[in-house]
């Protein structure tokens, strides 16, 4: 069930890597409204908090994504060897 779960978090990288690049674009808007707030008006520091933090969960998602499709891809690989060692094993 993991498996299935992580093969389908990493199978479309161009969705994650945009994923990813909104996330962090609103995770720096977010930080700029933090900055304007501590120069500023204070208040700008909330809304600048709940924007970060949303950005942050976007981009991990999105993260998280691609680093699932490195690593199926690299569980596919070392399956692929395992399989061909297995079967030059059997024909020797």
């Amino acid at each position: 069930m993991l498996k299935r779960w992580f093969y389908k978090l990493g199978s479309d990288p161009a969705k994650s890597w945009a994923d990813f690049k909104i996330g962090l674009f609103v995770f720096c808007v977010g930080v700029v409204f933090i900055l304007l707030g501590a120069k500023y008006w204070a208040l700008l520091q909330v809304p600048g908090l709940l924007i970060l933090a949303g950005g942050f969960v976007f981009a991990a998602k999105g993260y998280l994504g691609i680093f699932a499709n490195r690593f199926s891809q690299t569980l596919s690989q070392l399956s692929d060897a395992g399989e061909k060692d297995r079967n030059s094993n059997h024909q020797d």
